[in-house]
């Protein structure tokens, strides 16, 4: 069980085809996503070309709501619980908002968290103690498009029935509500610690899942102050996280009901699997009530200190305009003065998006909870992250940290290191709070440790790095590695989705082969080096993929469909993709590929028969299969390096050609203008990279392959402050293909960059023709 959707009820149904993407478009005249009436930091507001709303539509998977850069909280408004296209709470499609709850996962393919979820009504409400989250009998209010503003940092939205406004906004571990009120004799607030997102098993495999939540418990203290937790299983087994909650108007009583039956709450702390509360009051027109909610994932302690440490006060104009300025600050790394708007919009919406994880866990205290489940005091300076989507984001996400966020990189690495060390399982594969998911295939934080050691940041401890991840790929049993070593890929009869596993591997034994170097383990390196080229024992000449095969040797599937996913019969043997896309899923050694394939001219053929395939899947593909330009699925990570695989084989101005035409085809600035589900910043961060001119097809490599930029003039701040200017000089408006490229004058030989030169700053400038030159 190791891919996103096999927790998931509905993903056979999900993979229908979206609405024509005019359907989903904001009124010309006014567009609540991108409104901002705040005034500018500086003397440039990159957050006024951030339009929220792109991925929140279609299958994108994102949130509108409010948070920090990498904050703890994101307060956003939820729609539905109950099926794939509401893993972040929230579709665009939706009519009805159930309430507010504070934490969210941006863009990912499973649902879990949307913790403490808060609603307010007034005459309207009609509460069911005994109604099933997100069922028809629970409280929802409607709302409408037209009635929304989200930028970042701040969120708001009008609630037709009950005619209350609601406003939102965040620092790093508080939420902060604003309620503008009519007036009620009946107005309350509903808080539901029932609400959860809703992990329903894969009807192929229907077995009924553990209840979604452990327990909960609520405490109310004087008569404007709620705190508790609870622990969550759903995707995180066994979650834990605590809030504290103050109301700036005292509430006149309150209801607690505990598995649909009134309680009293004058009793202490209440546990239970289902609680619920009704806060009553009154209101008199305009009345604004405020709400502020620290979280932690230690104890309420830590929330309680969180609250009191970032908002100690109920001034929400003030927070929200940190928040803005916050966000001014990080999206402002990247200026593009000029150039064609929908683009600004796509590329500032997803530096926005890069920046929404991982997200940070720990307390002003210092304290957080480990992967142990224990809690932990952080050394002075430090900080712990949740929510990294590992197999996604090392493609292109952390490779555009280390250029733009290079102090991030080394607390986002050691915090990596830590969760290995802590954790009973191991190395890190998909952390959330606390908690391993184990979800998809491979050990991709060893990428994102061995390329930020491999481009020298400082700060980071390669022995310490190198021992779990040996562990990992060296000595454990852990889904077919030990089969993998034995056979030299990972048997299909022995192991499900067996040939992506072998890819994977391939990969990570690359990447823990600098970290073996950079320990001073050179016979090991030498090892993982020879085993990183085992994706060669998994080609099938007579077919010409990648292929499962069995222990004894022969090869799975006859007749073989290179389209399909479950060639055995038994189980998925590719992870959410085909032979097609997994062939070309060796960003370590392009060379090696070329040649297995049968040379440049062989390779190239190859790659365009990938591309001018029909589109058709089988009935048992996931919906992440998505994007389709032929078999190749942009929508899904696995295939985002192989439009610049060209290069490789003497063919760059295929690259440029391409990389432009997935630029203009596969996003928008609409709600479903994203080609897939945005992964923690992975589907954006392929398009703020390819767009500055280049990618990153191995990041390890510690360079950066070119492919054609987007726009004509960027300015990008570095390491140290130092800028890098990258222009673009063309034939004619429509000119996209490399004539030359040079790096502070002097031309640069061959296709790619070194991380080590742009991130001293200079001018990189881009000589572009309406026709391909030789290279």
């Amino acid at each position: 069980m190791v891919s996103r959707r096999n927790l998931l009820k509905n993903a056979s149904v999900a993979a229908l085809a979206c609405a024509a993407r005019d359907a989903f478009a904001l009124p010309t005249s006014f567009d609540p996503f991108l409104a901002s009436s705040l005034d500018p930091v500086g003397a440039i507001d990159h957050t006024r070309l951030v339009k929220i709303a792109i991925g929140t539509g279609g299958h994108g998977h994102c949130f509108p709501g409010a948070t920090m850069p990498f904050g703890a909280v994101q307060l956003s408004p939820d729609t539905g619980v109950r099926d794939w296209d509401h893993c972040s709470g929230y579709h665009f499609d939706d009519k009805a908002i159930l309430g507010f709850s504070h934490t969210h996962l941006s863009g990912t393919g499973c649902i879990d968290m949307l913790d403490f979820l808060l609603m307010p009504a007034t005459d309207d409400f009609h509460f069911d103690p005994h109604a099933a989250v997100d069922s028809a009998a629970s409280y929802r209010a409607h709302f409408s498009h037209t009635d929304e503003v989200a930028e970042p940092g701040y969120y708001s939205v009008a609630l037709q029935e009950s005619k209350v406004k609601a406003e939102l906004t965040a620092t790093e571990r508080v939420g902060v509500h604003k309620y503008t009120f009519p007036a009620s004799q009946k107005s309350c607030f509903l808080l539901d610690l029932m609400h959860v997102g809703i992990n329903l098993p894969d009807p192929q495999n229907p077995a009924a899942g553990p209840p979604p939540i452990k327990w909960s418990s609520l405490k109310v203290i004087g008569n404007d102050t709620i705190v508790g937790g609870r622990s969550t299983d759903v995707w995180g087994l066994g979650r834990q996280i605590y809030f504290s909650m103050k109301f700036s108007k005292p509430f006149a009583s309150i209801d607690v009901y505990s598995d649909g039956k009134q309680v009293s709450s004058s009793s202490g702390e209440l546990r239970g699997t289902a609680l619920r509360a009704v806060l009553h009051f009154a209101t008199h027109e305009n009345e604004v009530v405020f709400v502020k909610t620290g979280i932690s994932g230690v104890d309420v302690e830590g929330a309680t200190a969180n609250l009191q440490a970032e908002v100690p006060g109920w001034d929400f104009d003030g927070v929200r305009s940190a928040a803005h300025a916050a966000w001014a600050r990080e999206l402002g790394r990247i200026n593009i003065p000029s150039g064609d708007q929908k683009y600004r919009e796509i590329f500032y919406t997803g530096l926005y998006h890069m920046m929404v994880a991982p997200t940070l866990f720990d307390d002003v205290t210092g304290k957080y909870r480990g992967m142990d489940g224990k809690v932990h005091t952080l050394p002075a300076g430090a900080h712990n992250f949740s929510t990294f989507s590992l197999w996604d984001t090392y493609r292109a996400a952390h490779p555009m940290y280390t250029l733009i966020l290079g102090e991030r990189v080394p607390e986002f690495v050691n915090c990596l290191i830590r969760m290995a060390n802590e954790s009973p399982v191991g190395v890190p594969v998909w952390p959330l709070q606390g908690t391993e998911t184990g979800c998809m295939v491979g050990d991709h934080s060893a990428p994102v440790i061995a390329e930020a050691i491999a481009k020298g940041f400082k700060g980071i401890d390669a022995k310490a790095a190198y021992a779990p991840w040996r562990k990992r790929e060296l000595v454990d049993d852990y889904r077919g590695l030990a089969a993998y070593r034995k056979y030299g890929y990972v048997p299909c009869d022995m192991q499900d989705e067996s040939a992506s596993k072998t890819l994977d591997y391939c990969y990570d034994d690359h990447a823990i082969a600098v970290l073996a170097n950079a320990a001073g383990e050179s016979a090991d390196a030498a090892v993982l080096t020879k085993n990183s080229k085992n994706f060669l024992n998994l080609y099938d000449k007579e077919s010409g993929f990648i292929r499962p095969r069995y222990s004894d040797g022969h090869w799975a599937g006859k007749p073989f469909n290179p389209k399909g996913i479950n060639i055995t019969g038994k189980w998925r043997d590719y992870t959410e993709a085909n032979a097609w896309q997994t062939t070309f899923c060796v960003q370590h050694d392009p060379h090696a590929l070329i040649e297995m394939l049968g040379g440049n001219a062989a390779f190239i053929a190859k790659l365009d028969q990938l591309y001018n395939q029909s589109s058709e899947m089988p009935p048992d593909m996931p919906p992440d299969v998505s994007g389709m330009v032929g078999q190749y699925s942009h929508g899904n990570e696995p295939c985002h390096h192989v439009a610049y695989l060209y290069n490789f084989a003497g063919a760059p101005h295929k690259t440029q050609q391409r990389v432009r035409s997935l630029m203009e085809t596969q996003y928008d600035n609409k709600p479903d203008g994203m080609a897939g589900n945005e992964d923690c910043g992975q589907m954006s961060a392929w398009f703020v990279i390819s767009a500055l001119g280049f990618y990153a097809v191995d990041p390890v490599s510690a360079k950066y392959d070119f492919g054609t930029p987007l726009f004509d003039h960027v300015e990008v701040t570095v390491a140290k402050g130092r800028k890098l200017i990258i222009q673009a000089k063309r034939e004619s408006p429509s000119a996209i293909y490399i004539q030359s490229v040079t790096w502070n004058g002097s031309t640069i030989n061959g296709l790619a960059v070194e991380h080590a030169e742009l991130s001293k700053g200079g001018t990189l400038v881009f000589h572009l023709g309406d026709k391909p030159a030789a290279l």
